[in-house]
């Protein structure tokens, strides 16, 4: 039995027994009520299948069998209650939370797709719930998160855990060597059986790392916090000095509800144990979380003014010594109308907790929620910190992505405890540096790698034009690769913003500076030399290039293609030639690095192995002659001829520039 809810199950037992009248003349109807109404599920279950067969009323038989799917939700068999809450919608149950219940346990069951049409039949009774339409998200959101892994690692901590349930760890010392838990195993208390959970009253357990890395086998804690009752979910002041727990108090025919108590730690044991008054004692107030300055206090109720279900609230104070404020609830962006539970508050100030209603992949998801002074960014944590079962009362070491939370997945049914650690991020690279023209590997260039944290390094690439290193997380990359006879080529990378491990490959061209480079995207108006605007980010890359390579100078020559004369074509060139001189100029480039050339139609483009690619008409080899540009019988191919012709490209003069 999944003991997650057992703190509020007493609560529920007194609500329910003030609705239920005894006086049915069928005494095994009457009877199966009583021990539901008890709180007694396992046995009640039981006692209600025998009973249906004696009511033959269609309602009273549907009341019946919703109840038995009550039972099996209440212990947390969703396999045992998704059939039972069917049965009572077939026999014509007409409250919708039989629908809401059914779509629930599907979900549980991992059915996704069937739990999101009963979901949609919820909404469509009850359009004013928000819990049809976030159930159908969270059926899609599901599949979505089980595909794509946090990147946790998640495992079975097998030390703590027993054939009982063991859930919501709490790290009781600063080394995290020490760890408590709440159990259901038979502990120094008694041998009694909880009636409401058919299992042993729980109790806190401790358990220690050794220096061999081992964990002990778990006792009860020291000290007067364990009694024949319910004790568990702890939490701890900032010197560990000081516990919050929950009690339950109840009994054969009475329950108490359940409080927080606080305990002392003095010589290895806790003493001076008592209350936290927040609210009287018919409530049910659990699941403290202490914040790390020791001034809040969150806890879990449904006491009026919540949102529905099981709220999460807190009490402050301004100052340790002080008395606890009054209850404030944490509002509707944390709590919905399902169960809030399990608060955790990180060092980094992060509220953690377990809910039903917030968009999940189950029972009760883990989520992590910031507030930044407004309001609260509530965040789902994902497979496979959660799953289709519930998972509840995480723990954190401080600023260490790794610690405990406790889970119902397990086979068995009840609740373990798991451990979990976000790996070191791991950014490998790979880079290549390859000839721009041809994309051939270039053997012998050395790549400088710039990072954003100052540091500085080589690397000389391989016979492959290759090599291997890694990346430091949240770091902004430069790469720029030399090679003689070849500009300098520079590419960026970076890890800022990345929570997942990734293996990068970036490729760094370089162009020869053997034959001219073209410049891509230099547009002008007909038979004008003024430089349009979409001209400028290619002139801008020309910019860096130069930055990139200080020791060049280069010649700018500007090409038209061969209508109008030929004096005029060599005029407009050479005035295009100088437009693009005097834009770099304007952007900090030394005008004695740079040489206008005006060719006009003089120098015909050869076609490329490229361009033949892109433009199959056009032949490798073949020199965009006038001649051969009116010999194709096309007349959209003869205007991408003489496209071709016009352009503006550079060479390099120099390689020994020193200003």
């Amino acid at each position: 039995m999944n003991l997650c809810r057992t703190f509020f199950i007493s609560l529920m037992v007194c609500l329910l027994a003030t609705q239920v009248s005894y006086g049915q003349k069928n005494s095994k109807v009457r009877k199966a009520n009583e021990e539901f109404y008890a709180g007694h599920y396992s046995s009640a279950a039981d006692m209600l299948r025998k009973a249906y067969s004696s009511v033959k009323n269609k309602e009273e038989q549907a009341d019946i069998l919703f109840k038995i799917g009550e039972c099996y939700r209440l212990i947390n068999e969703p396999l045992r209650s998704e059939s039972w809450y069917l049965k009572a919608i077939g026999k014509g149950y007409k409250d919708p939370v039989a629908i809401l219940y059914l779509a629930e346990a599907k979900k549980m069951n991992q059915k996704y797709a069937e739990a999101k049409e009963e979901f949609k039949k919820y909404r469509e009774k009850t359009p004013g719930d928000r819990r049809g339409e976030d159930g159908i998200k969270s059926c899609d959101m599901a599949l979505t998160w089980m595909e794509n892994m946090n990147g946790y690692v998640v495992e079975n901590m097998k030390f703590f855990n027993s054939r009982q349930a063991d859930f919501s760890p709490a790290y009781a010392s600063d080394d995290y060597t020490t760890v408590y838990f709440t159990s259901s195993r038979e502990a120094a208390t008694g041998k009694a059986v909880n009636a409401v959970t058919g299992e042993s009253f729980s109790d806190i357990f401790v358990s220690k790392l050794d220096r061999k890395n081992v964990w002990s086998q778990p006792v009860p804690v020291d000290g007067e916090i364990n009694t024949e009752f319910d004790e568990g979910m702890c939490s701890f002041s900032s010197d560990f000095r000081t516990m919050y727990f929950t009690r339950c108090r109840n009994a054969k025919n009475k329950v108490w509800g359940c409080h927080i108590l606080s305990a002392q730690l003095s010589n290895g044991a806790w003493t001076k144990v008592k209350v936290v008054e927040i609210g009287n004692d018919s409530l049910v107030i659990a699941h403290p979380a202490i914040s790390p300055d020791d001034l809040t206090l969150y806890f879990v109720s449904d006491m009026p003014g919540g949102q529905g279900g099981k709220d999460i609230w807190k009490i402050t104070r301004r100052d340790a010594g002080e008395e606890w404020g009054s209850p404030e609830n944490l509002g509707a962006e944390i709590n919905t109308p399902n169960d809030e539970m399990f608060p955790y508050v990180h060092s980094d100030g992060t509220l953690y907790f377990s809910s039903g209603g917030h968009i999940g992949l189950g029972g009760l998801d883990i989520f992590k929620a910031k507030y930044d002074g407004g309001n609260w960014t509530v965040e789902n944590m994902g497979y496979p910190i959660n799953s289709f079962a519930d998972d509840f009362g995480i723990t954190f070491q401080s600023d260490n992505e790794q610690g405990f939370f406790s889970s119902s997945r397990t086979t068995r049914g009840d609740d373990d405890i798991f451990v979990f650690s976000f790996p070191p991020l791991a950014f490998n690279l790979t880079v290549v540096v390859v000839d721009e023209k041809n994309n051939t590997p270039l053997s012998g260039a050395i790549v400088k790698i710039i990072s954003s944290d100052g540091i500085t390094n080589e690397m000389p690439a391989g016979a492959d034009g290759t090599f291997k290193t890694s990346m430091k997380p949240n770091t902004d990359y430069v790469f720029i690769a030399s090679r003689k006879g070849y500009l300098n080529g520079k590419e960026r990378e970076t890890t800022k913003g990345m929570d997942r491990s990734k293996d990068f490959r970036i490729t760094i061209p370089m162009a020869s500076i053997e034959n001219p480079i073209e410049l891509t995207n230099i547009f002008y108006d007909f038979a004008k030399w003024n430089l349009r605007p979409e001209s400028m980010v290619a002139l801008d890359k020309l910019v860096e290039t130069l930055t990139d390579n200080p020791h060049i100078t280069i010649e700018l020559g500007s090409h038209t293609d061969s209508r109008g004369s030929e004096s005029d074509n060599q005029t407009l060139a050479q005035r295009r030639a100088q437009a693009v001189v005097n834009y770099l100029i304007e952007k900090g480039i030394a005008a004695d690095r740079l040489t206008p050339k005006g060719y006009g139609e003089a120098q015909p483009k050869v076609v490329t192995e490229q361009m033949a690619g892109q433009y199959p008409f056009l032949k490798p080899g073949v020199k965009l002659t006038e001649e051969y540009i009116n010999s194709l019988s096309d007349a959209t191919d003869r205007e991408t001829a003489h496209q071709q012709n016009r352009r503006t490209e550079f060479r390099v003069l120099r390689t020994d520039y020193a200003e």
